[in-house]
């Protein structure tokens, strides 16, 4: 996984080079249904399940191979709802599966399937305690379900992570280095802070972290990984702490169920599709033209090294109505929660930058995660535009 993922990223430079584009990390959400009825979800969880066809899935990882594509994050929904999950990840013993999951449909028989498969990781999600989980996640008894799942991954001997989405209700019981060392002591892998959106019709824009907060939580992953013998995660910063979009810099974009290919998760909104009925297109050339997803990096590169979402929803906005990009969602929605965001802070935390402690770290990320120079036009905060005209400054 380490090693054909590093030569991904090698070949994803060598094309930015050519003006080229293919991301070399896919997201794919193979199904939209869901036990669990998350705060700020934006997938359409109560909708009539959709579920990618093996047929689909195969045809889509064997277009990125050629690619240099090997590792896949998998998400959903909750993809263990999928009825064919695991026998369509067995069909690619040569890439690597991340399985973003809630847990609770982990069994013993699966994970040891998964083990024996020798190709999945699971990335089982952990929201707080359980009170906090049962609020953050719409149902009782979550915490138990999930905890009982990372046993059973654990037990199988699988390469297991736990992440969380860090918002205002668990940034206390978590972001906090008795949580890690009880991670450690469990025998979790890797773990991954990731920060709350407030997206979809329900978007909780109340537990959303403020600038401090964020800045609490770099500077928390940036000591436990000089310190702690755990893999930490971090998909917004490079080695010199700089901030950055994964989508901006090209490193991923998300197939949704249906197959629309948008540029991240919580962007709903597309112009291209893997389906053949839609566009009879291989794959690479659905990337290497899209002029919608093409847009959507310069404009984010352009904007912020944050997240544009959080930041700008208004020009996100008007790029969505300028190519007339279709709403991905079952409810048809998506303009309108777009339209009604209200600007707030990302990860770009300008002139708080915390470099990365640990020399690997830091070194790793040189190599393989950083702007790879799309960042390189980037005006100052003080220029950077605030209103739909463009002619205000940014606060």
């Amino acid at each position: 996984m380490g090693f054909k993922g590093a030569l991904s990223v090698h070949r994803h430079k060598l094309r930015l080079r050519r003006g080229q584009f293919f991301p070399p990390f896919l997201y794919v959400s193979v199904i939209n249904s869901c036990n669990l009825r998350c705060q700020g979800c934006w997938v359409d969880v109560s909708a009539r399940q959709q579920a990618m066809s093996p047929e689909v899935f195969h045809r889509l990882i064997r277009e990125a191979r050629p690619m240099g594509n090997v590792f896949f994050g998998i998400v959903g929904g909750e993809p263990f709802m999928h009825p064919h999950l695991l026998d369509m990840l067995a069909e690619h013993p040569d890439c690597y599966f991340q399985i973003f999951t809630n847990g609770h449909f982990l069994t013993p028989e699966r994970a040891r399937r998964m083990y024996q498969m020798g190709n999945v990781t699971p990335l089982i999600s952990v929201e707080g305690t359980e009170r906090v989980s049962d609020i953050r996640r719409g149902r009782s008894g979550v915490l138990s379900k999930t905890l009982q799942g990372l046993r059973h991954a654990l037990d199988a001997g699988l390469l297991t992570g736990v992440c969380t989405s860090v918002c205002r209700s668990n940034l206390r019981d978590l972001v906090r280095e008795e949580w890690i060392d009880q991670l450690i002591e469990w025998g979790v892998l890797y773990t991954w802070f990731h920060v709350y959106r407030p997206m979809g019709p329900n978007p909780q824009p109340e537990l959303c972290l403020s600038a401090e907060e964020a800045l609490q939580v770099r500077r928390f992953v940036v000591e436990m990984r000089a310190r702690k013998p755990i893999i930490i995660i971090d998909a917004y910063h490079d080695g010199e702490g700089q901030a950055l979009c994964p989508a901006a810099n090209g490193l991923s974009h998300h197939i949704n169920p249906w197959g629309d290919i948008e540029p991240c998760p919580i962007v709903q909104f597309a112009r291209e599709s893997i389906d053949p009925q839609v566009d009879s297109r291989p794959l690479k050339e659905k990337f290497l033209h899209s002029t919608f997803l093409a847009e959507f990096r310069r404009l984010a590169a352009r904007t912020t090294r944050g997240c544009i979402v959080l930041e700008r929803p208004d020009l996100l906005r008007q790029l969505v109505e300028r190519h007339a990009a279709r709403d991905t969602t079952v409810r048809q929605t998506a303009l309108a929660e777009l339209s009604a965001l209200t600007p707030r802070p990302s990860q770009y935390l300008p002139g708080q930058e915390i470099p990365e402690q640990n020399l690997l770290y830091r070194w790793a990320k040189r190599l393989f995660f950083n702007d790879f120079g799309v960042y390189q036009h980037l005006r100052s905060p003080s220029q950077a535009p605030h209103s739909p005209t463009e002619n205000s400054t940014l606060e």
